[in-house]
């Protein structure tokens, strides 16, 4: 990142979930940590979520899940990124993933995945150390 701009962030609950605690927790972290922070809200399509991220230019979606539908939900949120030309974005997720859909979560394009009880400030260093220069 180029100093002085501040990194942007997406903080995104995509689907049906309806428990947005934890996301609101990083939410704040990552404001706290000198972000800008766009929360979407409970119940988002990919569809969304994506139009987010373009309109308000970000360098990071957060993807916050719970209800176990990340291998239908994720793939689309990429899928519709590379179309938008947003594949620079990075994006991770956090909540109830099962270890062994990690894997091909990052084939996909997630960078990371983050289970229960991560502390904040391991995803505030994770950002720091990953987001990309947009172009």
């Amino acid at each position: 990142m180029s100093s002085g701009k501040r990194i942007r962030v997406v903080v995104a609950k995509p689907g049906l979930n309806s428990h947005d605690r934890g996301a609101k927790i990083v939410a704040r972290a990552f404001r706290d940590a000198g972000m800008e922070v766009i929360y979407t809200g409970l119940r988002q399509t990919p569809e969304q979520i994506v139009e987010t991220a373009l309109q308000e230019d970000v360098d990071v979606i957060a993807l916050s899940i719970l209800s176990g539908a990340h291998l239908t939900l994720f793939p689309k949120i990429m899928e519709l990124l590379k179309r938008k030309g947003l594949d620079d974005v990075l994006v991770f997720a956090g909540g109830i993933i099962p270890k062994e859909d990690v894997p091909n979560l990052k084939k996909m394009g997630i960078a990371e995945v983050f289970g229960p009880g991560t502390r904040t400030d391991t995803l505030v260093k994770f950002i720091r150390e990953n987001v990309r220069k947009r172009k």
